[in-house]
């Protein structure tokens, strides 16, 4: 079974990232209404709510989950996020997002093979859900689309990056 003790602290720190970098890519790629914006930011965190209480979720994203709820696996994520984003342009935040989960899923097919297609599809799962959070380009949240097309090209670029279909 695979997990923490299977990765080097910065590598387990990579892949905490990941999880997060897969909705703020696409929350950057269309900037949305406030209201939007907590939308998305939800989405997030219902997915890793899903993951755990899925009892069929791989073990890699059971353990990246379980950590990601301690104040440590928070603290060195959040820094992490800070580290890499902070003082960025949102073209520039989004390419470091997409960078992020590239070597994130180099990463799990190099030293956990047998969990990497799920992991890399909980990702783009992930990035689709906040994505599908709310409704862009319409007017108190009526109109617009469900998913933009600034949006959709970023599902394209994670989804090539983890090397999933999309």
């Amino acid at each position: 079974m695979t997990d923490k003790s299977n990765f080097t602290p910065e590598e387990w720190k990579l892949l905490l990232e990941s999880v997060m970098m897969a909705g703020i890519a696409v929350t950057v790629a269309e900037p949305s209404s406030l209201w939007g914006l907590l939308k998305e930011s939800i989405a997030t965190g219902s997915a890793l709510a899903h993951a755990k209480l899925d009892p069929g979720s791989n073990p890699l994203i059971k353990a990246v989950v379980a950590d990601l709820e301690t104040s440590q696996g928070q603290s060195i994520a959040r820094d992490g996020l800070k580290e890499q984003l902070t003082g960025s342009k949102p073209a520039e935040i989004k390419a470091r997002c997409v960078e992020t989960l590239r070597q994130a899923g180099a990463l799990v097919d190099a030293k956990a093979p047998a969990d990497a297609a799920a992991f890399k599809d909980w990702l783009r799962q992930i990035s689709r859900h906040v994505a599908e959070a709310a409704k862009e380009g319409g007017f108190l949240g009526f109109g617009g689309v469900l998913v933009s097309e600034a949006e959709k090209a970023t599902l394209t670029e994670i989804s090539n990056a983890l090397g999933v279909t999309a």
